[in-house]
C-alpha cells in the first residue's frame, strides 16, 4: 500500500468518525429542536398526588406541577401535551422519549442523577405544622404547653423532635388516616404532616380553618430531562430562574401550597 493510499485511508476514517460523533452529538442534543420546530412539549405530570397534580372536577388534571408545566410551555412558545405518570413510571416515561420533562415532584439524589439530568428546582416539598387559624404559631417555642399530632416514625416526626419544646404533648399515631383524623376530631390542636396529606385534610374539612404555619423540612422538586439533553435542561433552568425573579412561583406555590416558594437551589 502506498503512503498516499495510507493518508487516504487514514483521512477518510477520520473524517468518517467525526461525521458519527457529530450526528451522535446531534441526535444526543435533539430535544429542544424538536420542541421548538414541533411547538409541541410533552411533560409528564401526577394525576393523583394533590396538590401537585390531581384530576378536578371537570376531569382535567391541575396542581402546582400542571400550573408549572403550562408555565414552562407558555415561555418556550409551544403547546403542552400532559402526559399523566406515577412515580414508579415517571423517570422511565423520560428515559424512553414519552415525555421531554417530567414535573411530578421529583426530589434529586444521586441514584437519580445516574440516570436522569434535573433543572434548577421550581417549588418546595415540604413537611410542615398545620393549624386552625385562630391558632397563634409564629415560632415553635409557641407550641410550648400546646398538643400536636403526628405519624410515628415519619420524617415529620424525626424533625419535630428536633424542634418541639419540652412541654408539648406530642400524640403519634400509627399512620397518616389516624394522624388526621385526631387532629379532625379536635383530640389536638396542631398536626404535623406533609404538604400533600395536609391539603386533602383541608380541602375535605374547611371547617377546621387551618392553614400553613410552622416549616419541619424542605425538600425541593426539580424537572427531569433525559441525559444527553443539556440545551433542554439550560433553557428550563433560565425559564424557571426567571420565574423565581418575577415572582411566578411565589404565585403558584401560593396558590397551591398556602406559602411562597422561598429560596430554591439551581
Amino acid at each position: 500500500m502506498t503512503t498516499t493510499k495510507r493518508h487516504f485511508i487514514a483521512t477518510s476514517a477520520a473524517a468518517l468518525l467525526a461525521l458519527t460523533t457529530l450526528g451522535s452529538t446531534a441526535h444526543a442534543q435533539s430535544a429542544l429542536d424538536n420542541v421548538l420546530k414541533s411547538k409541541l412539549i410533552k411533560i409528564a405530570v401526577p394525576t393523583d398526588f394533590p396538590p401537585y397534580g390531581f384530576v378536578g372536577t371537570d376531569l382535567q388534571p391541575q396542581g402546582l406541577d400542571v400550573d408549572a408545566a403550562r408555565f414552562i410551555a407558555a415561555k418556550l412558545g409551544v403547546r403542552v401535551e400532559l402526559v399523566p405518570v406515577t412515580s414508579a413510571n415517571r423517570i422511565p416515561y423520560l428515559q424512553t422519549k414519552k415525555a421531554d420533562l417530567v414535573i411530578s415532584t421529583l426530589g434529586k439524589n444521586p441514584e437519580r442523577e445516574k440516570v436522569i439530568d434535573f433543572t434548577a428546582a421550581y417549588s418546595p416539598f415540604f413537611q410542615a405544622i398545620f393549624a386552625p387559624k385562630s391558632l397563634a404559631l409564629t415560632s415553635f417555642a409557641d407550641l410550648a404547653g400546646k398538643s400536636i399530632a403526628v405519624t410515628r416514625g415519619a420524617i415529620e416526626d424525626q424533625e419535630l423532635s428536633k424542634v418541639v419544646p419540652a412541654t408539648v404533648d406530642v400524640k403519634r399515631f400509627e399512620d397518616n388516616n389516624a394522624t388526621v383524623s385526631a387532629f379532625v376530631a379536635g383530640q389536638v390542636q396542631a398536626i404535623a404532616t406533609g404538604a400533600s396529606v395536609a391539603d386533602v385534610m383541608m380541602k375535605r374539612n374547611p371547617q377546621l380553618g387551618a392553614e400553613y404555619k410552622l416549616l419541619l423540612k424542605d425538600s425541593p422538586n426539580f424537572v427531569g430531562v433525559a441525559k444527553g439533553e443539556d440545551a433542554l435542561r439550560d433553557r428550563v433552568s433560565e425559564i424557571i430562574i426567571a420565574g423565581k425573579k418575577s415572582g411566578d412561583l411565589d404565585t403558584m406555590a401560593r396558590k397551591w401550597l398556602g406559602r411562597p416558594a422561598g429560596t430554591l437551589p439551581e
